[in-house]
Parts: C-alpha cells; sequence; structure tokens
C-alpha cells in the first residue's frame, strides 16, 4: 500500500497529464469512429454498421465541400494578413518606444479578452453603419481582426526572448540592416511567427459566432454543420473532421521532427 502510494505521489502529474490529453483527444476519436459509420436515419448519433462510403465520396453532401473551400480561402487570407500585421506589431511593440505605446500594447489584447458575441455584434455595427455588403470581405476582415492578437501574443513573445547581440554581431560584421533582418532576426522569430500563423488559421478555419453574424448569406464549414445539425448529420461531416485532425497532428509531429534536427545539428 506505501509502495503503491509513493508510486502514484512521484507520477501524478504524468497521471494528469494523460488523463487531460484523453480528455482533449476523446471528442476527435468519436468523430473518427463515427465517420465510417453507416447510420439508417438522417442523424450520426448511433452506431449501425462499418462502412466507407463516406470516405469514397467526402462531396456526397450538397454545399458541404463549396463551404469547406470557402472556409479555407479565408482561413489562408486570414492567416497571411493577420501574420504580416501581428509579426510588424509585436516587432514594433517590443523593438521601439513611441507615445502610447502602453495603451497600444493593452488594446491590441482587448479582442483575446473580449466575448466573441460582444465583438460579432460590434463589426456588424460597423458594417452595417458603413453600408459594406456582408459577405466573404468582412468576414474576412473580422477574421483579421481577432487573429492579429494571437500572432501578437506568440510573435511577442519569441521575440522578447532573442539575444540582440546576435544581431549586434552581424552589425559587427558589417550586415546592413535589411541583411541582418533577413538571416539573423527572421529565423530566429520564424518559430513564434509560424506559432502565430497555425494558431490563426485554426481560429479562422473553426470560428463560427463572428462569422455567423457577419457573413449575410455566405455560408462556411461551420455555419453548414451548424445547419445540418439542425435537419440532420451526415456522415461527410465527420469525414472532413477526421481529415483537418489527421493533417493538424501531422503538422505538429513534422514541426516536432524539424525542431529535433536542428537542436542536433546544433554545435555543442
Amino acid at each position: 500500500m506505501k509502495s503503491a502510494t509513493t508510486w502514484l505521489r512521484r507520477n501524478l502529474v504524468v497521471i494528469a497529464g494523460l488523463g487531460t490529453l484523453a480528455y482533449m483527444i476523446l471528442p476527435n476519436v468519436v468523430v473518427t469512429v463515427f465517420s465510417f459509420n453507416n447510420p439508417t436515419g438522417r442523424f450520426n448519433y448511433a452506431w449501425q454498421e462499418f462502412s466507407l462510403d463516406a470516405w469514397k465520396d467526402p462531396c456526397g453532401v450538397a454545399d458541404m465541400c463549396a463551404s469547406l473551400s470557402l472556409s479555407l480561402q479565408i482561413a489562408v487570407w486570414a492567416t497571411i494578413g493577420a501574420t504580416l500585421l501581428g509579426s510588424a506589431i509585436a516587432f514594433a511593440l517590443v523593438r521601439y518606444r513611441f507615445r502610447a505605446r502602453g495603451a497600444v500594447n493593452s488594446l491590441i489584447f482587448m479582442p483575446m479578452a473580449m466575448p466573441e458575441i460582444v465583438m460579432a455584434a460590434s463589426l456588424l455595427a460597423l458594417f452595417l453603419n458603413m453600408g459594406i455588403q456582408l459577405g466573404f470581405w468582412t468576414i474576412l476582415i473580422a477574421h483579421v481582426m481577432f487573429c492579429l492578437s494571437f500572432v501578437v501574443a506568440a510573435v511577442k513573445a519569441r521575440v522578447l526572448s532573442m539575444d540582440p547581440r546576435l544581431e549586434e554581431a552581424a552589425r559587427d560584421l558589417y550586415a546592413g540592416p535589411v541583411q541582418t533582418f533577413v538571416r539573423v532576426t527572421l529565423p530566429i522569430a520564424a518559430p513564434g511567427i509560424a506559432a502565430g500563423a497555425l494558431l490563426s488559421f485554426a481560429l479562422s478555419f473553426d470560428d463560427f459566432i463572428i462569422t455567423n453574424f457577419n457573413s449575410g448569406n455566405t455560408v462556411t464549414f461551420p455555419m453548414f454543420v451548424w445547419g445540418s445539425a439542425q435537419r440532420g448529420t451526415p456522415v461527410q461531416i465527420n469525414v472532413i473532421g477526421t481529415a483537418m485532425f489527421v493533417i493538424a497532428v501531422l503538422v505538429v509531429l513534422a514541426g516536432q521532427m524539424v525542431g529535433n534536427r536542428r537542436k542536433k545539428a546544433q554545435p555543442k
């Protein structure tokens, strides 16, 4: 009994971590399992029999792949816009001193702290007052706005951890400002920029509340899923969800492998 208690104390953190990981992955496992289901009714909530029909025809549901393509387009453009603007803002907040720097530093993180429904309603009021037609561009502007804070947070943390002596050494070796930034600063900040970009893509692709307020008649994939859930849930939704989950895991694993190879390649 005493040895078991000792073992539990030593491994409590590991057990808690594994339990949390299992709790987070369980919904994805359920989605994956039911992507191979062949339901008899409209709803894919009860297991009936194994089938590969949905995987063979993932676009078998009308308008689903069109909404998926639209969500991917918005996510890509929102990621590009938020990453470029967020990275520039992060460097400016860390490297430069200017008036209202503290206010900007606080305001830039408001979208992270603000409830999504508040931001969604505010953006809707702004677009309506400006006479802008709701659709693709209003969704894109809204997504860039709320993804921006997450990019700034990721890049700013990376820039703060950078050793300024590396840039000073590059300048001592007669490297110009642009050359120093491209060859020294940017490679060091790249992990933070990549993290912000991946986070932006995931947030944009997955968003429903802000998109629902500012989409007009445009239907993204999360909105399609929400609408389908009221009439029936096609198995193809589980197929797309499983594919996105697998791709995300592969991207993370690839990043880990690249990071491990770089660490091994560094001279000791």
